[in-house]
């Protein structure tokens, strides 16, 4: 790691065997911290931020997801995804309590998988949901409050902090203090929460904007999140895979699958109970000829990483090795 452009190296927390307790020292000492990203995309890297950009934005969420010292707040997930850590870290700066049962409480901070795992399970979850680390589709938030819940999402970066706030993917505002802009279909965010730089390079920036390359729409103070920039390229056309996953919806996921003569097809691995016949309909309405799934897989369980984002590394990598299951044609 490079040396900070003032003071000491940043702390790597992480490597810390207490997570939490060593940001709050580095927050003592005035010490930059280190922070991996998920790697969703990309192969993962460190931030490099100032501690207060993450404790400034502590009232705001505190107000927005009903948070006080009298929580009591179960995390599931492992630290080394930053929605998680952060959520200990302002946990223990409000004095509320972190528990290991669902049952015992008030609030939870989970990824849409962990919240469709928790509700399928058909027990009541905790009074308020805080879900984050990809995009939570309208129905399951839907399901989640006719079981009592309080559903809050956002969408967020390790590069930006929180950019935008509401109940579900197609409900995001800008969060408190931030200003978002799309140019060119990129989401771009002036804000007092984001990194200083990777530990290797700067951020992306324009002027007093930084993006982390998501692709977006923002209508009506709307902001619609559409994914990273990935792309098949197949018979010389570009396919964005987000958008191709935007157009199906249902949890389904676009891969790229090598071809000889093509380069790569558009493949899409559905969960279990979709309807292929109706998604194979969808494509057609609503996709361009180079942009529909060629090749129709589904998979009970996709590999998902430390931060509980889908694997898309591990699953491209299954379904070129026909480890996963081909859809029949007629299905």
């Amino acid at each position: 790691m490079r040396p900070s452009p003032s003071g000491p190296d940043p702390l790597d927390v992480l490597a810390d065997p207490d997570p939490v307790g060593a940001f709050l020292r580095a927050h003592t000492l005035g010490r930059r911290v280190a922070l991996r990203t998920s790697g969703s995309s990309d192969r993962p890297r460190r931030v490099v931020r100032t501690t207060r950009s993450w404790t400034d934005s502590f009232d705001a969420v505190a107000c927005l997801a009903g948070l006080d010292a009298a929580s009591r707040i179960w995390v599931p997930g492992p630290s080394s995804g930053t929605m998680n850590l952060f959520a200990r870290v302002h946990a223990t700066v409000l004095g509320a309590a972190l528990v290991a049962d669902p049952a015992d409480a008030t609030h939870a901070v989970l990824t849409p998988r962990a919240l469709g795992s928790l509700v399928a399970t058909g027990a009541r979850p905790p009074e308020h949901l805080v879900v984050a680390g990809d995009r939570l589709e309208p129905a399951l938030q839907e399901r989640a409050s006719e079981l009592g819940s309080a559903v809050h999402h956002y969408y967020g970066a390790a590069e930006l902090s929180f950019v935008a706030w509401g109940s579900h993917a197609d409900d995001l505002r800008p969060f408190p203090g931030v200003d978002v802009l799309v140019r060119d279909g990129v989401v771009w965010v002036d804000s007092p929460f984001v990194a200083e730089r990777y530990d290797d390079a700067d951020l992306r920036r324009d002027g007093s904007y930084v993006t982390a390359g998501d692709r977006g729409e923002l209508r009506d103070g709307v902001l619609r999140v559409l994914g990273r920039d990935d792309v098949v390229v197949t018979g010389g056309a570009t396919v964005r895979v987000a958008d191709v996953e935007a157009a199906l919806g249902g949890g389904v996921v676009v891969l790229g699958l090598p071809h000889e003569s093509w380069g790569a097809v558009v493949a899409a691995v559905v969960p279990t109970g979709a309807d292929v016949r109706d998604l194979r309909a969808r494509a057609r309405r609503t996709l361009d000829t180079a942009s529909r799934p060629r090749a129709w897989f589904r998979l009970d369980e996709l590999p998902v990483g430390d931060a509980g984002k889908t694997d898309r590394r591990a699953l491209a990598a299954a379904v070129a090795a026909g480890r996963v299951p081909r859809c029949e044609p007629g299905a």
